[in-house]
């Protein structure tokens, strides 16, 4: 009985003057996910409200999953919509979407009207006590509860009459594209995935960048990581993956430097090649999906001592977070499968046996300037041998 969709967002609402900015975003994301979906959508502003009016048939649940993965929107409520043609006809529609959704189930319910058109001969709480009373001679198995009810009626005034009870929850954040874009150190690992996601749910458009270390990592672990940008791309829309060889870097490093640093000097060769992807593509920082003291490279001298060669913001959302809470969300967005699977990167490739947990950066510079006879050159070849892959 559905043909439109309302569409609740969180915190645009109270955009003020900028507003519309953020409503636009949001508008231009939800044509992009729907129009991969089986239907013709039309969507309609109206007085701080969005709907999404279906033309014709349409795939109910593949519409309802679409949306769900558009960043700004809290809440999807299929809606009767109906044109207003007095109570006697609203309460006839009511009833009958009463009888569909509910039948004779036994429960509470509460009706909650909204009064928009101040041109309804009747006020707010009169149409909410004459549509209850109507529910309640209609289905006896239902009763009134209006502190605690098992279903909210919503009925909304304006110059249709929108009917609904169900708000599907959505993603909520901000929309893509209203602030910015940012570069994301992709592993094949759970966290840089969800770092991604988090960081794209603020509103930012995500390029990435992954370090390719052949012979040592597989052409499947490429692929395992391309894959991850698939899934994660459902809610980022596209993202340009650029693929760095980063096989020379890592041996020259390997055989130069001090083995107990190895995985922070790698860290740190990572985030400089990172940081001049970023800044030549227009990314405004760098997203990595490190965890205080999840592992030697993330406790918080390790992290200082890597943020040492940035000079961009690096955004690390999943900073407080334990592994359990990562993984709980990397279910959600459906790349823990994906993640678990055993194809290493290079990051697990190249680790010391006894790795520095509290490094100094004084003496990581100075390890460092072992490096310097050819790093930059190997550096070069890294950048003018990408390759740049286009996700959708």
């Amino acid at each position: 009985m559905f043909q439109a969709f309302l569409i609740k967002y969180g915190e645009i609402g109270v955009k003020g003057k900028n507003r519309y900015v953020f409503e636009n975003a949001l508008v231009d994301r939800m044509k992009e996910v729907l129009a991969e979906t089986d239907g013709t959508f039309h969507i309609i502003r109206e007085q701080g409200r969005i709907y999404v009016e279906a033309e014709g048939s349409f795939d109910y649940d593949e519409t309802i999953e679409a949306l769900k993965r558009v960043f700004g929107i809290v809440g999807i409520c299929p809606v009767v919509l109906t044109e207003d043609h007095g109570f006697e006809a609203l309460s006839e529609t009511v009833l009958d979407y009463m009888q569909k959704m509910y039948g004779d189930k036994t429960m509470t319910f509460k009706v909650m009207t909204r009064r928009v058109n101040k041109r309804f001969p009747m006020e707010s709480m009169e149409v909410n006590a004459e549509l209850g009373g109507r529910i309640l001679d209609q289905f006896p198995n239902m009763k009134v509860d209006v502190h605690h009810p098992d279903v909210i009626l919503h009925v909304e005034l304006r110059h249709n009459i929108g009917i609904y009870s169900e708000v599907i929850p959505g993603p909520g954040g901000m929309p893509l594209g209203t602030n910015g874009r940012s570069m994301l150190l992709l592993s094949g690992g759970i966290d840089s995935p969800v770092a991604g996601y988090m960081v794209a749910k603020r509103g930012v458009y995500i390029d990435a960048v992954y370090f390719h270390a052949p012979p040592y990592t597989s052409e499947r672990a490429k692929q395992k990581v391309v894959d991850l940008a698939r899934l994660v791309s459902r809610y980022t829309g596209p993202i340009r993956l650029h693929v760095i060889n980063f096989t020379d870097i890592q041996m020259y490093i390997y055989e130069k430097c001090p083995h107990d640093e190895l995985t922070i000097i790698m860290r740190r060769y990572m985030m400089r090649i990172a940081q001049k992807l970023a800044i030549d593509t227009g990314c405004l920082a760098l997203i990595t999906g490190e965890s205080i003291g999840q592992v030697a490279s993330q406790t918080v001298q390790s992290l200082a001592a890597t943020n040492d060669v940035c000079t961009l913001p690096v955004f690390r959302p999943l900073i407080a977070f334990d592994k359990e809470d990562i993984v709980t969300i990397s279910k959600k967005i459906n790349t823990y499968e994906t993640s678990i699977l055993p194809y290493e990167d290079c990051c697990t490739t190249f680790v010391a046996k006894h790795p520095v947990t509290k490094p100094r950066v004084d003496l990581i510079r100075k390890s460092e300037i072992l490096l310097q006879e050819e790093i930059d050159q190997m550096m070069e070849r890294a950048f003018a041998t990408e390759e740049i892959i286009e996700i959708k």
